[in-house]
C-alpha cells in the first residue's frame, strides 16, 4: 500500500490543493517531462471566469517573446475549448513517434499542442470527464518533445477547477498571469485566480485587462465599454504590476479570424517584456 500523509494517500494528495503541503514532509507530486524537452520557464495564463480573452492574451504574450528572439512554445490546456491552433492557422494533426509526439510548428517558429491536434476532426467535441482532461494535460508534457524552450506559455481553461490544479501541481510553473475585463465583479474574480495561485504557492507575476475601451475611429475618443476600469487599485491593494491594458483592437480580431496571429503585433503588453 502507497505511504501515507496525514492518513491521505499520494492519489488523494494529487487531488487537493494542499496534497502538496499538509503532510509532515512535502509531498513532490511534479511529473517528469519528456526527455526531449528543456524548458527554461513555465508561465500559465489564468482568469477567475471565461470570456475575458485569455487565449488572447496567451498567444500575445508567445509572440512578443518570439518577437525578442526567444523560442516559445504554447500549451493549449483548455481541453473543452481549444483555440490556439486556428488563431495560428493550424489545421494539420500533431504526429509522434516512440519517443513522444511532436508539436506543430507556426509560421513564426512557436510550437503548438492543442487537444484540437489529435482529433479526427477538429471540430469534434471533446466530452470527457475531468480526470480524463487532467491526464491530457499531463501527457502534454511528459509526452510531448517541445525540445529547446525559453518560454512554456500554457493557455489555461477558466476557474479554478481540475485542470488549473493539474498544471499547478504537476508541472514546474514559475509564475501566472491573470487575465481580467473592466466589469464589476472583476475584485472577487481576480482575487479568486490571485488566492488559487498563492494556495499552490506559485508567484503572480501581473494582471493584464483586456477589453479596457474602444477607439473611436472617428475622433479618437477612448469609450469604457464594459465600464470604468479599476484595475490599477486592485493590483495595488494585491502587490502586484498591471502588465498592460489590452483595447477591442479590430486589428487584433482580424488576426484571429484570418488565423495569422504569427503576424500579429501587440503593442499593448509591451511593458509585460522585463516581468516575464
Amino acid at each position: 500500500m502507497a505511504e501515507q500523509q496525514n492518513g491521505c494517500t499520494p492519489s488523494d494528495c494529487a487531488s487537493c490543493a494542499q496534497g502538496a503541503t499538509c503532510g509532515k514532509k512535502p509531498v513532490d507530486l511534479h511529473e517528469p517531462a519528456n526527455p526531449y524537452s528543456h524548458v527554461n520557464k513555465v508561465i500559465a495564463v489564468v482568469s477567475g471566469k471565461g470570456g475575458v480573452g485569455k487565449s488572447m492574451v496567451t498567444a500575445s504574450l508567445a509572440r512578443m517573446m518570439r518577437e525578442q528572439g526567444f523560442s516559445v512554445g504554447i500549451m493549449d490546456a483548455d481541453i473543452t475549448g481549444p483555440s490556439i491552433p486556428k488563431m495560428y492557422g493550424i489545421h494539420e494533426s500533431a504526429k509522434g513517434s516512440d519517443a513522444g509526439m511532436f508539436p506543430c510548428e507556426a509560421k513564426d517558429g512557436t510550437r503548438i499542442m492543442s487537444v484540437n491536434l489529435l482529433l479526427e476532426h477538429e471540430e469534434d467535441p471533446v466530452i470527457w470527464r475531468g480526470p480524463v482532461i487532467a491526464g491530457v494535460v499531463k501527457q502534454f508534457w511528459t509526452d510531448v518533445m517541445w525540445g529547446e524552450l525559453d518560454y512554456l506559455f500554457i493557455d489555461m481553461p477558466p476557474g479554478t477547477g481540475d485542470v488549473p490544479l493539474t498544471v499547478f501541481q504537476s508541472l514546474p510553473v514559475d509564475g501566472v498571469v491573470i487575465v481580467t475585463s473592466p466589469q464589476d465583479l472583476v475584485r472577487m474574480i481576480v482575487k479568486k485566480a490571485y488566492n488559487m495561485a498563492e494556495a499552490m504557492h506559485i508567484p503572480v507575476l501581473g494582471i493584464v485587462e483586456n477589453y479596457s475601451y474602444l477607439k473611436c475611429p472617428d475622433c479618437g475618443k477612448k469609450i469604457s465599454v464594459f465600464g470604468e476600469s479599476h484595475i490599477d487599485e486592485i493590483a495595488e491593494e494585491l502587490g502586484v504590476p498591471v502588465l498592460g491594458k489590452m483595447p477591442i483592437d479590430p486589428a487584433l480580431a482580424e488576426a484571429v479570424e484570418s488565423e495569422k496571429f504569427y503576424e500579429s503585433d501587440n503593442q499593448y503588453l509591451s511593458g509585460a517584456v522585463n516581468k516575464l
